[in-house]
């Protein structure tokens, strides 16, 4: 009872959590100020324990740690070569295989990576009745405050937990693979050492050819691009004994918290996938054609870097001839017009190492969702397809007749641009007098009233590179046309023709009287009278009255309201005469 402190010590190594306690009292005095207090065992105060501990130290484990060694007597520190904390530099050691002092030991069994412990050690555990150079006296109490840094063990392997991980993956990362991701490091103790995010750049590198560290190119193999993993590196299989720089010390785990975005081989090809295929499809693009298609543009990752949608304009280019990179260059062929398609391309076949400024990084894998809107070739001619014809299917449609037709003008995606229902009455023109595009003219040309038709008219015969007014430039247009009337035409320049053999002679035929002069009203009966009898036609899209004052016009050259047999002698005549006359 007269033992100082004897009470107070049994009851702590009751409250101990782990350590067994051999109850076995020695009356040995311990040199510690004015009373001695018996320890028959270590003493372990875990005053610190992280929430998450998945690996306890065990014997034959390696420990990286700091401590701060005092004498439990007086609180004062060791010599400060023992001191891990001001030397600026973590201790190493193997645990249970007597490299440490048996009480140490002992005392570091159970700790996890970032707990904090008190380890009060007796002499017999620790240095003994003899202490060592002068820096711990004999029969000493040694007091560690404990932060343990790392654990691993010889037999440790790379250990790989997946955090997140892509519904569809179609392929995992090998040996050989190109790969770049990024990826936050920190050592087991949680303290950052680097990180790709802080560069604002991924990193990028070869599996299986040593351009890695061994455990985390070990690490890496099999993921999909989008997962996430968290690959923990053992020291022999990361930096080593040598460290790395300021922030990664000798013997360090590493643990990589790593995001997979992009992956290719240098061996690989386009990868294509049909999303949707129209039905009948008559023609599939091939080299030398032009085509317009809109595209969504992204990383492996789904990131987005460019789309047309956005700009609200399709991308028109030829295909073959290298205007685009050469992976989209190739997958443009063999389309239909209204086809949509999943292209993915390694870069090898698109922008390769160089990237594209701050769009496309270095060696990006692209993906493309691409949608046909339609395409031709510069030697297209238009295409005609006949979708109804009357049995009695004549006359036909040609130059200079005057036509009324009912039309829809459309993209080839079935983009509506234009219909004749638009307006009160069909549209009204005369074939062959450049009222409308070169391709529409063709396609209404030979048709009777009543017919029905389907006019695929290439850019070049329609509006071509520029486009017109809500028509894009270089687009293919699709028309349905109805011919509803037909009214047959005069050539250009007449306002009348014959459509049989002319009266001979004419002019006593016109000169209905007799009397050797035809004024404008005999003149109007005999001409209606002709195209009556379907003996001649006039100018269709005029007023009769009105062409026919225009005829008289022309034929009376005196002016003086009648033509005589003088004035309608062709004017070819009359020169042809004179200049016989000249030359008698």
């Amino acid at each position: 009872s007269r033992l100082c402190g004897l009470p107070r010590l049994v009851q702590q190594l009751f409250r101990m959590e782990r350590a067994k306690l051999w109850l076995l009292f020695a009356l040995r005095a311990l040199t510690v100020s004015c009373c001695a207090g018996l320890l028959v065992d270590v003493l372990v105060d875990r005053y610190e324990i992280p929430k998450y501990c998945p690996r306890e130290v065990q014997t034959e484990d390696f420990i990286r740690y700091h401590f701060n060694g005092t004498f439990h007597a007086d609180g004062k520190k060791f010599d400060s070569r023992v001191r891990s904390h001001d030397r600026g530099k973590a201790f190493i050691s193997q645990v249970g295989l007597g490299r440490l002092i048996t009480g140490m030991d002992r005392g570091l069994q159970g700790m996890c990576v970032g707990e904090r412990r008190r380890i009060t050690i007796p002499p017999h555990l620790a240095y003994g009745s003899v202490g060592t150079g002068g820096v711990i006296p004999p029969d000493a109490v040694l007091v560690y405050d404990v932060l343990l840094l790392d654990v691993w063990n010889a037999e440790d392997k790379v250990e790989v937990r997946t955090i997140s991980k892509p519904a569809a993956c179609n392929r995992t990362a090998a040996a050989s693979d190109f790969i770049r991701c990024h990826y936050n490091g920190t050592l087991l103790s949680g303290a950052a050492f680097d990180s790709s995010r802080s560069r604002n750049a991924t990193y990028d590198t070869y599996l299986g050819q040593n351009d890695v560290l061994k455990g985390l190119d070990e690490g890496l193999l099999g993921m999909c691009v989008g997962e996430r993993r968290i690959i923990i590196v053992p020291p022999f299989l990361a930096y080593g004994e040598s460290g790395h720089g300021t922030l990664v010390p000798p013997q360090a785990t590493l643990v990589f918290d790593v995001l997979l975005v992009d992956l290719f081989n240098p061996k690989d090809d386009l990868i294509v996938e049909v999303k949707e295929a129209p039905e009948g499809c008559a023609r599939r693009t091939a080299v030398g054609d032009f085509i317009r298609y809109h595209y969504n543009g992204t990383f492996q990752d789904g990131t987005a870097f460019d789309s047309s949608y956005r700009r609200n304009s399709t991308y028109n280019t030829y295909i073959g001839l290298g205007y685009v990179i050469q992976g989209m260059d190739k997958a443009l062929q063999g389309l239909c017009a209204g086809e949509k398609r999943r292209v993915t391309v390694p870069p090898h076949m698109a922008y390769g190492e160089t990237g594209v400024g701050e769009l496309i990084p270095s060696s990006a894998v692209l993906v493309f969702d691409i949608h046909v809107i339609d395409f031709h070739n510069p030697k297209d001619p238009v295409q005609i397809r006949v979708v109804h014809k009357p049995q009695d299917c004549s006359p036909t449609s040609e130059a200079d007749d005057l036509i009324q037709y009912r039309y829809n003008c459309s993209l080839m995606d079935g983009t509506l641009l234009y219909s004749s229902d638009q307006f009160e009455a069909p549209s009204l023109t005369t074939l062959g007098a450049n009222q409308l595009i070169s391709g529409l003219e063709e396609g209404l040309s030979g048709m009777c009233v009543g017919e029905r038709r389907e006019v695929i008219v290439p850019p070049h015969w329609g509006h071509g590179e520029n486009g017109a007014g809500g028509v894009p430039g270089s687009a293919v247009l699709l028309f349905q046309l109805e011919l509803v009337e037909l009214q047959k035409g005069v050539p250009e320049g007449f306002v009348f023709v014959w459509l049989g053999d002319v009266p001979e002679p004419l002019f006593p035929a016109m000169d209905l009287d007799g009397d050797r002069q035809v004024p404008l009203d005999e003149f109007a009966a005999f001409i209606k009278r002709q195209v009556k009898e379907g003996k001649g036609r006039l100018r269709p899209g005029a007023e009769a009255d009105a062409v026919i004052g225009d005829m008289f016009n022309h034929q009376d050259r005196n002016k003086d309201g009648k033509v005589t047999e003088e004035e309608l002698r062709p004017r070819e005549e009359e020169e042809a005469e004179r200049a016989t006359r000249d030359e008698l």
